[in-house]
């Protein structure tokens, strides 16, 4: 049997996308590029695996704000700030299974950039050109406004603008970290979903991001 992407090579791997046999060199080739590769595929699995242990540091230009310093028991200390973002992102895409993690690294980009400006006093924002990440966008926005008014309602002190712009920043890091770059990833996604527990467990667990 011929692979059913190139036609021409021996077909040796069920692809669950396609539903039909294709060649190892199609698998790797169009992974998560043209083929919508669903997350619990033994391949994808096997690839991201392989992935992970040969990753290499972010360079300086891949870097998000390299210039900007976020201390790790900052985040720690906003953790309930990065579990509520992770959910809001979560619970976004249970709606909207087309997403991937380049919409979701352009929403996390273009609030970090809206709160990084406003943290200067000055009102700039630009969501994202594609539906998808714009949506997304209002949804972390929403959560940003919902959490702060919850913690004015119990006299805690609020999240700053500028205290948001960095766990953004350290979030964008990690999703650039793990991402592997195709445009149909959904590496980052699945990377959440594996370190964050349902609501009822969150407020047990501690934080399981390591800062990039």
């Amino acid at each position: 049997m011929s692979c059913a992407i190139c036609e021409k090579r021996l077909a040796k791997r069920f692809c669950p996308a396609k539903g039909e046999k294709i060649c190892a060199i199609c698998c790797g080739r169009e992974r998560e590029a043209t083929i919508d590769c669903p997350s619990d595929c033994a391949y994808l699995i096997a690839a991201r695996r392989y992935e992970a242990e040969h990753r290499t540091p972010l360079t300086g230009d891949e870097y998000p704000y390299r210039d900007v310093v976020v201390r790790e028991d900052f985040v720690y200390e906003r953790w309930p700030v990065i579990m509520g973002v992770a959910s809001a992102v979560l619970n976004f895409q249970a709606q909207h299974r087309e997403l991937t993690d380049p919409e979701v690294l352009s929403a996390i980009a273009a609030m970090a950039e809206t709160l990084r400006t406003l943290g200067t006093g000055i009102i700039y924002e630009r969501p994202p050109d594609v539906p998808v990440a714009r949506a997304l966008y209002g949804q972390l926005a929403e959560f940003l406004q919902e959490f702060r008014k919850n913690e004015a309602a119990r006299g805690a002190p609020v999240l700053k603008e500028s205290d948001a712009f960095l766990l953004m920043v350290f979030l964008l890091r990690v999703a650039k970290q793990e991402t592997n770059g195709r445009s149909r990833s959904r590496a980052f996604l699945d990377f959440l979903r594996a370190r964050f527990p349902l609501p009822a467990e969150a407020a047990h667990e501690a934080p399981r991001i390591i800062l990039p």
